[in-house]
């Protein structure tokens, strides 16, 4: 089998933390070719300190200050764009027509314009163009999406997803007064959550959203949301409620709270994959994205488990108790980039869902700066 050959458009955070591991980590189906880092190389990059530079991490591999002697590399085979969020589309829609397949972090783009655009490139290119929506594979994701395919839930009738943080360090950087799109936790940590509920139910008929600020100052920038989605047939009496809230004082955080006509899951915590990374434990590591047990969700069902496993109480003749959390698997983002590549199934990250929480997110800010809730347009 051929190394699928990679350039990598940025050395920032995204790229060490959530592309890099995992790239690496399947070395029979990856290799990483070429960088497009715009700052200058260190004169000498053995003496200087890893991950300033991407000459010194991975110095076998090309380093690109410009972008078109980038993307007129004719060794690299699929672009991951690492950049600003302003830069997303200008960069997708340049290595599809450099003839390279392309993922995007996310946000996907800053307007459902651009992600249109890039999409009609792609379908005329015949390339495949994804995003990188990781959180797909989260542990207490797969879990959910587990229990719900296999009816312990029922028809399930109401929904919260939360993303929920008290007050990170990283709080002190959202110093905007004014909105520019693709600004604000929407696009941020609220990009995964409205991902993850439109992956479970598909498009809303309507969005109605509250957009706060809470980190102190004067903005137009939200920190915190609450954003409630309806549906049409067959979800009509279905309510999810996707929300981020930045004052969130918790041991751990609120993650799900589904309740159905069959059962009820209530999950907190975190995926741990994104602290195995922090601690460089390896994606191939047996212990990766395996959640400590006093995380499991609390599951109530009158479902009827085939393995015998249910803790019945004997009053309601209910399954009562933790449910243990599916391993997380981001690394599945990657095994499943590759064997899209070399055709072997379909990409599972379609652009057209991406560009759908785009659009949500602009009828979100359309809802708050209305007053009311707003159909899906």
């Amino acid at each position: 089998m051929n190394l699928i050959k990679v350039g990598i458009i940025g050395y920032g955070f995204s790229t060490k933390c959530f592309h890099l591991p995992f790239i690496l980590a399947l070395p029979d189906r990856f290799k990483v070719t070429a960088f497009f880092q715009r700052s200058e190389a260190p004169g000498d990059p053995r003496s200087a300190k890893r991950g300033t530079h991407c000459t010194v991490d991975h110095p076998e591999a090309k380093h690109y200050r410009t972008a078109d002697e980038f993307f007129a590399d004719p060794d690299v085979q699929v672009v991951i764009v690492c950049s600003k969020t302003d830069t997303h589309a200008e960069y997708a829609e340049k290595a599809l027509l450099a003839g390279k397949h392309v993922v995007v972090e996310k946000p996907f783009t800053r307007t459902t314009e651009e992600a249109d655009r890039i999409i009609s490139v792609a379908r005329q290119t015949g390339l495949i163009l994804t995003v990188f929506q990781n959180r797909r594979w989260d542990s207490d994701f797969l879990t959910l999406q587990h229990l719900i395919q296999n009816d312990a839930l029922g028809d399930v009738k109401e929904v919260e997803i939360h993303y929920d943080v008290d007050f990170p360090f990283w709080m002190r950087n959202m110093n905007k007064k004014f909105y520019t799109p693709g600004d604000g936790m929407m696009f941020g940590l609220g990009y995964h959550t409205i991902d993850q509920a439109q992956l479970l139910f598909g498009r809303p008929s309507s969005v109605t959203c509250f957009l706060r600020v809470l980190r102190g100052i004067e903005s137009e920038v939200d920190d915190s949301f609450t954003m409630i989605l309806e549906y049409g047939p067959p979800h009509k009496d279905l309510l999810v409620t996707v929300k981020t809230n930045i004052a969130s004082c918790m041991q751990e955080q609120l993650k799900y709270f589904v309740r159905g006509t069959k059962g009820s899951y209530v999950k907190h915590g975190t995926c741990v994959q994104e602290q195995q990374i922090f601690d460089s434990l390896s994606p191939k590591d047996p212990r990766f994205g395996v959640e400590p047990t006093g995380l499991n969700g609390t599951l109530t069902t009158s479902y009827c488990f085939d393995d015998g496993s249910q803790n019945l109480d004997s009053a309601s003749k209910k399954y009562v108790g933790r449910y243990p959390t599916l391993r997380g698997h981001w690394l599945g983002f990657y095994e499943n980039l590759a064997d899209a590549i070399q055709k072997e199934t379909k990409i599972a990250v379609e652009p057209g869902q991406s560009r759908d929480g785009i659009r949500t997110i602009e009828l979100g800010r359309m809802s708050h700066a209305q007053g009311r809730g707003v159909p899906w347009a």
